[in-house]
Formats: C-alpha cells, sequence, structure tokens
C-alpha cells in the first residue's frame, strides 16, 4: 500500500505518513464509499480494523444490499477522520482524515474469515476476548467477512491554533 499525497489539492495541509498510519490503526470507524448497481453513490459508517499491512477487515450479515453492490463492484474507498475542532471564530475547522483506495475481498476463507473477526475484537473489546471469541464462534456462519485491500491511500489535515 503506497503514500501517494500528490493528488492532494493543498499539499500545505499533508498528513505525514506516521501520522496516517496512527489514525488508519486507531480510527474508531470509517466511511465506505461503493457504487450501487446503476451507478449511484452509496456510502456507509462501518467499524473496521487495519492488519497492518495492506488491508482492512469489517464485518456484516451474510446478506444485505452492501454485498450486491460489492458483487457488481468490488472497487471501493474508504474515508477516515480522525480528531475534529470546530472553531466558531475563526469559521473554520481542525481535522485530521485519510482515504484508501483498492478493492474488496468477499468469500474469505474460515481461517481469514476468523483472523478479521479477532482482530476486530482485539481493537474494539480488549479487555473482553474471551467473551469475544464465544460472541465469534456463537455468530460465526451468520457473519461475512470483507477485506479492503488497499492499493493507496492519502492524508490531509489542519492544525488550528
Amino acid at each position: 500500500m503506497q503514500y501517494i499525497n500528490s493528488s492532494v489539492r493543498r499539499q500545505d495541509r499533508l498528513l505525514e505518513h506516521d501520522n496516517a498510519i496512527r489514525l488508519l490503526e486507531t480510527g474508531e470507524y470509517g466511511v465506505l464509499s461503493l457504487s450501487t448497481p446503476e451507478g449511484a453513490p452509496y456510502g456507509l459508517p462501518l467499524n473496521y480494523v487495519w492488519d497492518g499491512e495492506k488491508s482492512v477487515y469489517f464485518h456484516c450479515a451474510i446478506e444485505g444490499q452492501k454485498l450486491v453492490m460489492i458483487k457488481n463492484n468490488s472497487k471501493a474507498s474508504f474515508c477516515v477522520v480522525g480528531t475534529t475542532n470546530v472553531v466558531p471564530q475563526k469559521f473554520s475547522t481542525g481535522y485530521e482524515s485519510i482515504i484508501l483506495k483498492g478493492s474488496i475481498a468477499m468469500g474469505l476463507s474460515d481461517d481469514e474469515k476468523l483472523k478479521g473477526l479477532q482482530l476486530l475484537v482485539n481493537k474494539y473489546s480488549p479487555n473482553h476476548k474471551p467473551a469475544g471469541q464465544k460472541y465469534i464462534e456463537n455468530l460465526f456462519h451468520e457473519t461475512e467477512v470483507l477485506r479492503f485491500d488497499a492499493v493507496e491511500f492519502s492524508g490531509k489535515c489542519k492544525r488550528i491554533v
């Protein structure tokens, strides 16, 4: 996964690579942007986890609109927004964000599906791993796990003093 900021219009607002990685690791949620079969845009907020290399994992039900869209067109983007700070008197907002571009893989092996779910438990419920494992076991066959393979990402920020 390459960190490419050349397409960012405001080059003075580039988010440093290490800060972009930190945001990818710690972000609470992101917005997955897909395309409907008719070509209309569709974005949805999701919990996610990064594998530390190039992939992001999501989970969802085993059927639904999102899966239909991905089967039709697996290309997607994923945006994570970190800390924001509205500064009313300056008519501005401080922020940090990253956008990943890539495609989504479905139909993962049971081993990879389990890996994705365990990574999600580790991120969102680190103090409840035994209960999380039981939760995974109980709902494993009712859960789809998707892997977003990023080919590139960029980051932008605005610091307001």
